[in-house]
């Protein structure tokens, strides 16, 4: 069975469409689960409620996801709660951001 490890490690190599910074880095992944039968459901947010790039962003994880040894299929499930800030981008966000 896939690691969310593993999962998180690909994540991190899928950069957000407008500022090419990790969707990890940025907070944008809330949870991952997985089960035995290889399905993996990924719960994310966007930085903002009216962005229209969840498509953009939902189709290369599933793609990245569905070539880890296992899985059978991927969901990406998008919410809103809790609201996205910027407290939940990595250190390394920030700086790449030049926010610190």
């Amino acid at each position: 069975m896939v690691s969310k490890e593993e999962i998180h490690a690909v994540l991190k190599t899928i950069p957000d469409p407008e500022l090419g910074i990790s969707i990890m880095d940025l907070g944008l992944i809330y949870d991952v689960e997985m089960n035995a039968g290889g399905n993996v459901k990924i719960l994310m947010t966007l930085t903002t409620m009216g962005c229209p790039l969840f498509s953009l962003i939902s189709e290369p994880i599933k793609q990245e996801i569905a070539k880890l040894s296992g899985v059978k299929q991927v969901e990406v499930e998008l919410t809103f709660d809790p609201p996205w800030s910027m407290e939940k981008m990595s250190q390394e966000a920030k700086e790449n951001l030049g926010m610190i």
